[in-house]
């Protein structure tokens, strides 16, 4: 063998090794829920709002509801975890709540307490990989669209004329989204998603750019690739686009027209892409997860109402 194919060889081995390595990097970076993301959360662009932390009556209420810990086991063996609060009288209306990314479900309990006092029983889980749920790495809204599924299934067992609305934020916004184009039970009539992307690739490419002032090209394919090994599912698969295009169900889009974690020109292509029932709400001055505090109780009024248009 000569010594330019050795050398060749080499080379290959050096660039394979070198774009694993850079894939991996990415990829625990975005995906593996136990690597630190406070690089991502501190770059200035990526500022969450704070203000709903001010008030702490959702605290309170959550501390005084009857709470209880549910849990159920994904279609490919994690148990999930999920809070749910009942109703004291006899009403067959849930929602579920989904939670944004690296969170957990507490930090769903203002917009809880809101759908509590508007008449519903509440369901709020853990996606897989965060807060009591099993899982190793953040699933984008892609399996974890399989797990609201089985969220569904297990209200309808012991509720089966059940109105079920879908409310999610951020990645849970997605991850309703991303549920909308499965075939829904008949008994799920409405979803409801704040500042959810189009797609986990589209999302990434973003910060990519805004996070390290790099192109796409190949470090998403690298990262996707790593994600189809490790956590059985590419970043172009998570694509809300593609998914609400099949929906058939009502779906309101919520946005800040100051996000700049999840752009908020994603909305309008998500909009734009859904051909049943829908609705858009452009809230002026909020940034990422922001439209509820900053809109206040005209944030809950348009929401409840356009959900009372199919549940009643």
């Amino acid at each position: 063998m000569s010594i330019w194919l050795w050398l060749g060889m080499i080379i290959v081995a050096v660039l394979l090794a070198g774009c694993i390595g850079v894939g991996n990097y990415f990829y625990n970076l975005a995906l593996n829920p136990a690597k630190d993301k406070s690089f991502v959360f501190k770059a200035p662009h990526n500022a969450i709002d704070t203000q709903a932390g001010r008030n702490d009556s959702h605290h309170q209420w959550f501390e005084q509801a009857e709470v209880a810990d549910q849990y159920i086991e994904s279609s490919d063996g994690l148990k999930l975890h999920a809070y749910k609060i009942l109703q004291p009288i006899t009403t067959n209306k849930w929602a579920i709540l989904a939670h944004g990314y690296t969170s957990e479900a507490a930090a769903m309990k203002s917009p809880a307490m809101q759908l509590y006092k508007a008449g519903f029983h509440i369901l709020m889980p853990d996606a897989r990989g965060h807060g009591s749920s099993e899982g190793r790495y953040i699933g984008m809204g892609w399996p974890d669209r399989l797990d609201l599924l089985r969220w569904i299934d297990s209200i309808l067992l012991d509720y089966p004329q059940a109105e079920i609305v879908l409310y999610g934020v951020s990645m849970g916004g997605a991850t309703v989204m991303m549920v909308s184009g499965e075939s829904l039970p008949a008994q799920v009539k409405v979803i409801v998603e704040d500042c959810g992307y189009t797609s986990a690739k589209e999302e990434f490419s973003y910060q990519l750019k805004a996070l390290f002032r790099l192109p796409s090209f190949p470090l998403i394919p690298l990262a996707s690739l790593i994600a189809r090994i490790r956590a059985g599912y590419t970043l172009g698969q998570a694509n809300a686009l593609a998914q609400v295009a099949k929906a058939k169900i009502p779906i309101m889009f919520i946005h800040g027209d100051c996000d700049t974690f999840v752009p908020s020109k994603m909305v309008h292509e998500v909009y734009e892409a859904a051909i049943t029932d829908k609705e858009i709400y452009i809230v002026p001055g909020a940034g990422h997860a922001g439209a509820a505090s900053v809109a206040g109780e005209e944030y809950w009024r348009k929401v409840t109402s356009f959900i009372h248009k199919y549940v009643k």
